[in-house]
């Protein structure tokens, strides 16, 4: 109950790599019959086979007991045998993702509803581990969009404090180690409910930051948009290219009425010029016929 879905593919005839990643090709031509979801198909089958032994001849009698502690313990095994598998040789298949978290949680359920029915465990242990498990499968869907939540090492103390507890109860135990099977569930499930906080918190932490970084992703796209829009307005868009073409033959034109405006100053200059041309000659000759008086 790690959280780490355990999966298998192989078929694909190539040699695993180990620790290496998978692509889409090689789940595709994954083959359902290897090693680590046939150790999850075991775990399923011992869940029941596991409830009989624990119940029969009354659920009091230490030799079945014993029987069903060592089914118990098979399934714990194989449990942490399957995600290993899967993870270092890139065994992974669809069946492996749904079937190993449902194997995991079936054997330990069963576990707790089977030792509460039979007196050994308070039903409120049984309430809250079962609660706990259920609550963090349903919140790792909840954010599986935005991002995975990976298991701690917390997560993995709890589920070894856990099977270590219920397997102790399993055992028809007396005296001292009745005593501290009791302390080993009380540690069990004080793990059970920091953890569950702590992925909680994980959860809420890794939500926000998706849709924080979605939200920066969209205003930006916007804002792309709205430039390309913008710039296509004002080259390509109705008017565009005249409104250039003016912007062009405004310069032209300024210069043109520039210089005729200069043309007409000069004329008007010479015109003066030249009309006040006789006068000036008229008051030189009669400067000149005082002179000669």
């Amino acid at each position: 109950m790690t959280g780490v879905p355990a999966s298998a593919a192989g078929g694909s005839g190539a040699r695993p790599v180990r620790g290496g990643k998978l692509g889409t090709a090689a789940v595709n031509q994954a083959s359902l019959w290897n090693i680590a979801n046939i150790l999850t198909m075991v775990r399923l089958l011992l869940v029941p086979g596991f409830v009989l032994l624990l119940f029969h001849n009354g659920g009091y009698d230490p030799a079945w007991r014993s029987f069903a502690w060592a089914a118990f313990a098979v399934a714990m095994i194989t449990d942490l045998f399957d995600g290993h598998l899967a993870r270092t040789y890139n065994l992974v298949t669809d069946f492996g993702k749904i079937a190993d978290p449902i194997a995991d949680k079936a054997i330990m359920g069963a576990a707790l509803v089977s030792l509460s029915i039979l007196g050994d465990l308070p039903w409120w242990i049984t309430g809250v581990i079962i609660a706990r498990e259920l609550g963090i499968t349903l919140m790792r869907f909840w954010v599986i969009r935005h991002a995975v939540i990976p298991a701690s090492r917390g997560g993995k103390l709890k589920t070894l404090a856990q099977g270590t507890a219920v397997g102790m109860y399993v055992l028809a135990l007396t005296g001292p180690l009745a005593t501290l099977r009791f302390w080993m569930m009380m540690v069990a499930v004080a793990l059970t409910v920091v953890t569950g906080l702590d992925y909680v918190r994980q959860a809420v932490v890794l939500r926000r930051q998706s849709l924080a970084t979605e939200r920066a992703a969209v205003t930006a796209e916007q804002a792309r948009q709205t430039a390309e829009a913008l710039e296509a307005a004002g080259t390509s868009g109705p008017g565009g290219a005249s409104a250039q073409a003016r912007g062009e033959r405004r310069p032209v034109e300024v210069r043109g009425r520039t210089g005729a405006a200069e043309a007409r100053t000069v004329r008007a200059s010479e015109k003066r010029d030249t009309a006040g041309a006789p006068a000036v000659r008229a008051s030189e000759t009669r400067g000149a016929a005082e002179a000669e008086r």
